[in-house]
């Protein structure tokens, strides 16, 4: 086992701050386990025993959509800076009608899967609430972001993906976003947003 890293709180072997640090880099307040396997290509049994020792120590702890960083894991996760692969961009970005709630969004859509997207977690922050799914292969990871009056999409493409699986995820996802306003026309009206978005028609 690797010597134990300055500031833990005991040994932390090096699979460990692997998964610390992704879950640093994505700010996640709280996270799946099934999505955490895919996004940093654990074996279960592998990743089982990373958060076992984890919480042990403290540093997560389990909460009743999966999994949580504590105030002392919180306080000791920025040790060393994250060099995560994949560069983050943004694939669809369009404004929300002003009747659209973020939290119903949210509440609407916490821990769902959709087709091949599961879900990862969450975090929020300086105005913005950001979900997050990624790809049953692990290959894409998706943030919907929500902020003031607008959604944005962004991508990370991970294991050398194509951006074409990337876009066709997100369009993916934004339908299912629409789907999440308990009122249909909502939904059309966010849809209808998009597609004026990228066309420029009225």
């Amino acid at each position: 086992m690797n010597p134990p890293d300055a500031g833990y709180p005991g040994p932390v072997s090096g699979r460990d701050l692997d998964i610390l640090r992704v879950i640093e880099e994505e700010d996640l307040e709280s996270f799946s386990f099934e999505g955490l396997k895919r996004r940093t290509g654990s074996h279960p049994e592998t990743l089982s025993r990373a958060l076992m020792r984890l919480e042990e120590q403290s540093i997560v702890e389990r909460a009743a959509d999966g999994y949580r960083l504590t105030p002392k894991g919180r306080e000791q996760a920025v040790l060393h800076p994250a060099e995560l692969e994949g560069e983050r961009m943004t694939l669809l970005k369009t404004m929300l009608p002003p009747s659209l709630s973020p939290e119903r969004a949210f509440q609407a859509l916490k821990g769902r899967w959709f087709g091949s997207l599961r879900w990862l977690g969450f975090s929020q922050g300086n105005g913005e609430l950001v979900m997050k799914w990624v790809t049953d292969d692990g290959k894409v990871q998706l943030d919907a972001r929500f902020a003031q009056s607008e959604l944005t999409i962004d991508g990370r493409l991970l294991q050398g993906n194509s951006i074409v699986g990337a876009v066709t995820a997100a369009h993916q996802l934004l339908a299912h976003i629409s789907k999440a306003y308990a009122r249909p026309r909502y939904g059309r009206a966010l849809l209808a947003e998009v597609i004026r978005s990228y066309t420029g028609y009225n």
